[in-house]
Parts: C-alpha cells; sequence; structure tokens
C-alpha cells in the first residue's frame, strides 16, 4: 500500500498476521484472522487496539484556555489537571467537524481528534487563533506518538499487574507512569462499551510496549489480544456510541445525535471563582436547536433476518420514506443485524416497527432504546 501512513506498531501487526486497510491515509489492521472471534475476545476478556492514527494536538500559550474554550462545545475552565472530557467542535451552524477528548495538564492541553479529520480541525484551529487574535501554539504530536487502546472486562486486572493506581482511575481521568524507561499517559477512556484504558506513549517506545502489554498474546488463553478496525466498529455501535462521518458529519448537530451532555450552552455565563469564558462557534445555532427541538433523532434498530443494513439505507414507516441508516452490522453479541439511523424527532417509539433497505429488499425492523449493549 504505497504512500499510506503506518503506525509504529506495522512490525507487530504483520507478526501477528494482519490483514491491512486503507483507512483516513493510514495502513491499519483490520484484523487478525476473525473480527468476530476479536470482538468477543473484547466482550469476554480483554483487546489491545492500535489507535496511533488518532491525531494528537498539544495545546500551549496565553489564550490556550479560551482558544479551547472558543472551538470546543463543552466546558474546560472548571476541569481539574489529569481530567479528560469529551466534547464536539462545530461550525458557525452547529455541525459538527469533529468529536473529540480533551486533556487538561498542569501546563497544557492535548486533544485526541479522528485521523480522517486531523488536516481539518489544525487548519481550522489556525484560522480561529489569527482571527481572533490569540497567543495560541499548536503542535501536531501525532507523528512522534503512538497510542493504544486496551479494553475489556479483564483488562483493568491484568493492569494491576503492573500498576496499582491505574485500576483506581475514575472514568474520564488520566495519570502519567513509568514503567521500567517507558513514559505514558494513561486515561481510562475508550470507544467500545467495555471497561478499559486508552495509552499515549513515545513512538520510539511502541515495540517494548506492545511486548510488554502482549507478553502472552499468541497463547489460546491470553487475556489480552490484539483486535483490529473491523471489531472496534462491531463493538462501538453495539455501545451505540457515534462514528465521524456516519452518525457526526458537518451537516449534523450533536443534539439530533443524542449528545446535548456534551454541549455547554451556559459555559460563557458567569460562575463566582471562574474566569469569563467565550462563546463557543456554533453556539447561536445550537441554542435555537435546543429551544425550537432539533429536527431529527438517531434511533437504534434490530433487524429480522441475517442480512446488515447500510449506510444511507432507506428506512420506511407504513409506505412513507421517513430516514436514512448510518451504521449498521451484524452484532456478534446479540446475533442480529442491528443498525442506528435519523428518522424525524417524535415520528417513531421504541416497539415500533418500521421497514429498513438490505439491498435491493426490505426487512422488518424493531426499533430499539440505545445503546444495544451496554456493559454489567
Amino acid at each position: 500500500m504505497p504512500d499510506l501512513l503506518q503506525t509504529p506498531f506495522r512490525k507487530f501487526h504483520e507478526q501477528h498476521g494482519a490483514k491491512f486497510v486503507e483507512f483516513a491515509g493510514w495502513e491499519m489492521p483490520l484484523h487478525y484472522g476473525s473480527v468476530i472471534e476479536e470482538h468477543q475476545q473484547c466482550r469476554n476478556s480483554g483487546a489491545l487496539f492500535d489507535v496511533s492514527h488518532m491525531g494528537r494536538i498539544s495545546v500551549t500559550g496565553r489564550h490556550a484556555r479560551k482558544f479551547l474554550e472558543t472551538v470546543l462545545t463543552r466546558k474546560v475552565t472548571d476541569m481539574e489537571e489529569k481530567q479528560c472530557r469529551y466534547s464536539m467542535v462545530c461550525n458557525a451552524s452547529g455541525g459538527v467537524l469533529d468529536d473529540v477528548i480533551v486533556y487538561r495538564f498542569d501546563d497544557h492541553w492535548i486533544l485526541v481528534v479522528n485521523a480522517s479529520n486531523r488536516l481539518k480541525l489544525l487548519a481550522h484551529f489556525h484560522d480561529v487563533i489569527g482571527r481572533e487574535d490569540m497567543t495560541v501554539r499548536l503542535e501536531d504530536l501525532t507523528p512522534k506518538t503512538a497510542m493504544v487502546a486496551l479494553q475489556g472486562p479483564k483488562v483493568m486486572e491484568k493492569i494491576g499487574e503492573f500498576s496499582k493506581e491505574i485500576p483506581t482511575l475514575k472514568k474520564y481521568r488520566f495519570t502519567l507512569k513509568n514503567l521500567m524507561i517507558l513514559k505514558m499517559t494513561v486515561s481510562r477512556t475508550g470507544y467500545t462499551g467495555e471497561d478499559g484504558v486508552e495509552i499515549m506513549m513515545g513512538a520510539n517506545m511502541a515495540s517494548m510496549a506492545v511486548k510488554l502489554l502482549l507478553k502472552d498474546a499468541s497463547a489460546p488463553d491470553a487475556v489480552i489480544k490484539p483486535a483490529g478496525l473491523g471489531a472496534r466498529d462491531t463493538l462501538r455501535l453495539e455501545a451505540g456510541m457515534p462514528l465521524y462521518g456516519h452518525e457526526l458529519t458537518e451537516d449534523t448537530d450533536p443534539l439530533s445525535a443524542g449528545l446535548g451532555f456534551a454541549v455547554s450552552l451556559d459555559k460563557h455565563e458567569a460562575v463566582e471563582g471562574q474566569p469569563l469564558v467565550p462563546r463557543f462557534i456554533g453556539q447561536d445555532a445550537l441554542e435555537k436547536l435546543a429551544a425550537d427541538g432539533p429536527p431529527k433523532e438517531l434511533i437504534g434498530l434490530k433487524l429480522d433476518g441475517k442480512r446488515t443494513p447500510r449506510q444511507d439505507g432507506d428506512v420506511m414507516k407504513d409506505d412513507a420514506s421517513i430516514g436514512a441508516v448510518t451504521s449498521g452490522c451484524l452484532s456478534p453479541t446479540l446475533g442480529v443485524p442491528i443498525a442506528m439511523a435519523y428518522v424525524p424527532r417524535g415520528a417513531v417509539s421504541a416497539g415500533d416497527t418500521l421497514r429498513v433497505a438490505v439491498g435491493a429488499q426490505y426487512a422488518e425492523a424493531q426499533v430499539v432504546e440505545l445503546p444495544f449493549y451496554k456493559a454489567t
């Protein structure tokens, strides 16, 4: 695959028989043999995902906080050190440019962004900094760092063999760890619906880290085994988590996507003891949407049969087309096809039966509450 970016774990993937696929300009492992087995490994025990293709952007400078409050929909001024927070970057009309996680360090911030949006966001950020005459320095850390996600119900117990502190982390908190000569940022975050952590490290430490974390990966009963993008997608869909380019786009607002928790419409209001924050880009449009109610909503669907609906597949109620599928797969956990779709707000209720396009035909589908799966 010429001209594709490779992660620092490329040799490891090759040694473990990965089938590679192009994703957002990167050569990434799709699977190592079976997407379903990797999915179940994550649900039942633990899996390691190479997520080094995700963008990592450092934000420093006198106006760093003001800049982040301007471009992010979620308030960051009240974040504590070593806390991370899920947020959106929106355009002026309230459409989503990306969904991101912001990390607060003692003297800087790091934004973890989607691989497909990294360059777009950097251009947008520089435009905002110039337009607002801010003193902010952005550094794209992506080329010189690596990132993995360890996810699954047995992951924290396994990590406890290396560190007693990490299993005590609260959700959306992180810590800085030194394991031997490995310096890592470890956050209790993830994108699978399971417990676990995401780890950022220097690219030159990647081979050592993967040997430490997956030293027994070839054993049939290994607690943690490698998994690719295929399982990552089926896992996040079961967990009802949005994917940029599917549930989230520049023409889709976060309120319609059910992500109102990540939009702080009141964050610019005065709070005693805290500095004032500016209104964020897209706030006017999202305030109007919140007042009027978003025109559409994201729903979950369970389908009859075994055929999987695809993105943009027609969704019908009675004899009328009312929406379109955003993501679909055959759920390895539930054993049935599932999908998310946008329909007009209030048009359907849980338990309703709709029809969804699967190829040239239609299958019956039941409207269900999201997520499809929730870890116990």
